[in-house]
Formats: C-alpha cells, structure tokens, sequence
C-alpha cells in the first residue's frame, strides 16, 4: 500500500488540474503504482494468495480504467501510456465469434454472387 507522501506525489504529476485527485489519469498512476509494489511483494511472498487476489483486482480497475480513458480521451492516454510505460490490453476474441464473422462474411459473398447473377439475367 502507498504511504500518504508518494501519493500525494503521483497525485500531483498525473493531475490534470489544480485540485485534481480523481480523474482517470491519476487513478491509473496511482494503481500502477500499487501494482508494482505488491508484485515486488509477491515475489518475495509468492504464497501469499490474499495479496495475488487484491493485485488481480487492482490490474482489472486498472484495465477498465485505461479502456475508459482510450475511449474517452485517446490523447490522453496515450500521454499516460508513454509516461507510465503501460498499453492497452488486447482484446480476447471468442473462438465462436470467429466463426460468426466467417459466416456473416460468407453470406455477404453470396448475396452479391446472387445480385451479380440477377444483374446478368437481366441483360
């Protein structure tokens, strides 16, 4: 956990504003921050299971944090990204979505196979 003093210090590099302490900017800084304390933890402590389930809870604000703020205000974050050394997950796609779009792609083809072949009758 951040003591007082090395927050309020990241509250005041990442601030947006004066009296900022809240935006998605500084909340990221400041969970990037804790994330990398508790991984130090972890590798000395690596049974501690209680600490790995608050950094995976921590790495997922953050993740949903970050989505936010590349949707909201890309400029931003990628500022954030270069000062914090951070990017943007990647999305996972689901197996049977891939299959869906190959379908979706598939009809696509046939109706204008079929439009084509009406265009051709028709002359």
């Amino acid at each position: 956990m951040l003591d007082n003093k090395k927050k309020q210090q990241i509250i005041k590099k990442f601030a947006t504003h004066t009296g900022d302490t809240g935006s998605s900017e500084v909340q990221i800084a400041i969970l990037t921050y804790e994330i990398e304390e508790l991984a130090e933890h972890l590798k000395a402590h690596p049974k501690d299971h209680s600490s790995r389930r608050g950094l995976l809870r921590k790495v997922s604000a953050r993740r949903r944090l970050i989505s936010y703020l590349k949707k909201d205000n890309p400029e931003s974050f990628d500022e954030l990204a270069k000062k914090l050394k951070v990017k943007q997950a990647r999305a996972i796609k689901n197996p049977h979505a891939k299959e869906a779009e190959n379908s979706e792609e598939e009809v696509l083809e046939e109706e204008i196979e079929k439009d084509l072949a009406n265009e051709k009758d028709s002359e």
